[in-house]
């Protein structure tokens, strides 16, 4: 499947250790992988793992690594890694190098680039490395895997995401968002005033301490638009917002804004969406 999307060479790692979701297992057999084939570069798509492998990796390789980049690109000159992260809760961007040893780590944001398109007639090298993993590396112990009700696309891949606020007032109102995400083939998100006050489950929450989202869409419905929220979306190419004060932080973010009442812009626009499908 890497080969297909890209790839030239795929490490094959395999080990008893590894079958579990264990990190402390992945960051040891990274590591090795990464001293036995000197990368220049590692890049690390930053899921809930990745955040927590890369830094993790570069300490034991006692080099340099970049965090919630966005995007990375070459200096033809140096030929080091530059690298663009928000910071300051996404109100502004850096951009970023590394000293000289290699490897420079990545930690890219999930959907900041477009995957490319499937070839099956790619061919490829396939490499096994063998792992030396010591059941001593593992420290923290799974123990329970407790799955929820998971239905529809993941908000991490979803081309459309439609975020509730807390000017919803209760959770009653997300019932109307999943009317609307269902429609456009979309997945639902909250602030994290929405989660913390109980009206959906915190893995909806949106933002620098949630999920990093980078639809092509993103609705917000009753949402004000504070930084931390900011930094969760911040990668979405179109935003749209309704919310009933037209001062919110949000308008300044938005591609389109609506100004009005969720209770009646909501129905309008599902109706709107519906005429447009049956067209």
């Amino acid at each position: 499947e890497a080969i297909s999307l890209g790839a030239d060479t795929v490490c094959l790692v395999e080990h008893p250790l590894l079958v579990k979701p264990s990190i402390d297992a992945r960051v040891a057999a990274l590591g090795q992988v990464c001293r036995q084939r000197s990368p220049s570069v590692v890049l690390v798509s930053r899921t809930i793992p990745g955040r927590d492998i890369g830094p993790r990796v570069a300490f034991r390789l006692g080099v340099g690594m970049a965090q919630d980049c966005v995007e990375v690109k070459l200096n033809a000159v140096t030929n080091r890694v530059v690298a663009t992260r928000p910071v300051y809760g996404g109100n502004a961007m850096a951009t970023v190098t590394f000293a000289d040893a290699d490897p420079q780590v990545v930690v890219l944001r999930a959907g900041a680039y477009d995957q490319p398109e499937r070839d099956p007639s790619r061919t490829g090298a396939v490499v096994k490395i063998d792992a030396d993993l010591d059941p001593s590396v593992i420290r923290v112990r799974h123990i329970e895997t407790v799955r929820g009700k998971s239905e529809g696309v993941s908000l991490e891949n979803a081309s459309v995401v439609v975020c509730g606020g807390r000017g919803l007032g209760g959770p009653e109102p997300f019932e109307t968002l999943e009317e609307l995400a269902s429609l456009l083939g979309g997945a639902v998100g909250a602030s994290r005033a929405a989660t913390d006050a109980g009206w959906v489950n915190h893995s909806y929450q949106i933002g620098l301490t949630g999920t990093t989202v980078t639809p092509d869409l993103y609705i917000t419905v009753g949402v004000s638009g504070a930084s931390q929220h900011m930094a969760g979306c911040s990668g979405a190419r179109h935003i749209v917002a309704v919310n009933r004060d037209a001062d919110a932080n949000i308008f300044k973010e938005a591609t389109y804004g609506v100004v009005g009442d969720w209770k009646n812009v909501l129905p309008s626009l599902i109706e709107t969406v519906r005429e447009f499908i049956k067209s």
